[in-house]
């Protein structure tokens, strides 16, 4: 498989292909970009804090599929933007 610099994975990301270090121990890991957008808010918890009809604007940002399957936001370490082990994602089927 063709590794990359993190440049290359960002250009990946940014094109909508999903990407992935080589060296990460969780299966099925993978990084994806989140484009833009805004809602109005209508449930719990941001009920409370910023009140109905508020409209949130979230930047894009890249979020990670964990391996246990949930996703959160991701942040870059040093490693990851240094090293060239970067990858696109394929799903286990698909490997």
């Amino acid at each position: 498989m063709l590794k990359m610099n993190f440049g290359e994975a960002l250009k990946a990301l940014k094109s909508g292909l999903l990407v992935q270090r080589s060296g990460w121990n969780g299966i099925d890991m993978y990084l994806y970009l989140v484009q833009r957008s805004e809602f109005e808010v209508n449930r719990q918890p941001l009920l409370n804090i910023m009140g109905r009809g508020t409209v949130v604007k979230y930047r894009a940002h890249i979020d990670m599929k964990t391996a246990d399957g949930s996703c959160v936001p991701w942040l870059a370490s040093q490693s990851d933007l240094l090293d060239e082990d970067w990858m696109l994602y394929q799903p286990p089927e698909q490997q």
